[in-house]
């Protein structure tokens, strides 16, 4: 498919779910006239806070795409729906957090906007390759972030997939000149600072929640770009493997980290749904089982930095 056809496919979901825009924008208006009600302006610069309380309700806030309405499973999920059967892996977690604390309310508010980015940045870098990003999808430091519930005390961020395939068209198009490693590292690293500033604001909007942040599969052994060359798919890995990085850092700043990365299961074939880029119903399942336990329990196994799946291709 190449890396514009992976784009050209993120906007393929806003035409199956083209009857659900004006439900998308009505949603988006309610909630930021809820925020600016009720809430205090963010700020980047809040600092990491004690895990949520061990009893009292649970509110599960999810960061996403299209992965956290379950695109390409069995039973994906309108935005902003409840869906209480859909197949994609934020669904599984809340019906298992529900399973595990049978005597705690749990609720959950899934922010998640199929074809969105981590960032301005992103998002911009997306305009000036001729691939822009729906204005509905936008990114999450701005569409979703501002939204997080000031009572959350679970969250799950997962960033990344469509963000890698940007920065991988633009290397290929030539955007960073002769030397592509040095100008994929710039990105990679302006990303990684977005996603601080990203866990920031959620922190200054719910001080006490337990964020999960999913790291990056090495989406050059995806199959959506199977057919590519060898040395596309070397920028591909190098580009997935810094984001990956850039997630793992934030164990550094009180955030749990699920390694999806290293985990030879996310590169089987059955994995995938049909478009070879988004998971299927067994490789949703993979998700939510790698991110359950930080997410329940607070505790995470430190991710896995020299697994053979960060170097597939030279």
């Amino acid at each position: 498919m190449g890396f514009r056809g992976a784009i050209l496919a993120q906007d393929r979901i806003w035409g199956l779910l083209s009857m659900t825009r004006r439900l998308l924008a009505a949603t988006l208006m309610a909630l930021l006239g809820s925020s600016l009600a009720c809430s205090k302006p963010d700020s980047p610069t809040a600092p990491t806070t004690p895990p949520p309380a061990a009893d009292g309700p649970i509110f599960y806030t999810a960061i996403g795409a299209s992965d956290g309405i379950g695109f390409g499973s069995s039973s994906p999920c309108v935005p902003f729906t409840d869906c209480p059967d859909g197949k994609g892996y934020v669904q599984i977690l809340r019906r298992q957090l529900r399973e595990a604390f049978p005597n705690r309310t749990v609720e959950h508010r899934n922010l998640s906007i199929p074809g969105a980015v981590l960032s301005p940045a992103i998002e911009s870098l997306a305009r000036d390759i001729g691939q822009p990003i729906s204005e509905l999808a936008g990114n999450f430091i701005e569409r979703q972030a501002p939204f997080v519930p000031a009572n959350t005390t679970h969250v799950t961020i997962f960033a990344g997939g469509n963000d890698a395939n940007v920065i991988a068209r633009a290397a290929v198009a030539g955007r960073g000149g002769s030397d592509v490693n040095a100008y994929v590292d710039q990105q990679v690293l302006r990303w990684g600072s977005d996603l601080e500033d990203l866990v920031a604001r959620i922190r200054s909007r719910a001080p006490n929640a337990r964020i999960v942040a999913l790291n990056m599969i090495n989406l050059a052994a995806a199959p959506y770009v199977a057919s590519r060359p060898t040395s596309e798919k070397s920028i591909l890995q190098r580009i997935a493997v810094g984001l990956s990085d850039r997630v793992n850092a934030l164990t550094s700043r009180n955030v749990l980290v699920a390694d999806l990365m290293c985990d030879a299961r996310l590169y089987q074939a059955a994995s995938y749904a049909s478009d070879g880029f988004h998971p299927g119903d067994i490789g949703y399942q993979v998700f939510a089982e790698l991110t359950l336990r930080p997410l329940r329990d607070g505790t995470a196994t430190a991710p896995n930095t020299s697994c053979a799946q960060r170097r597939i291709f030279p």
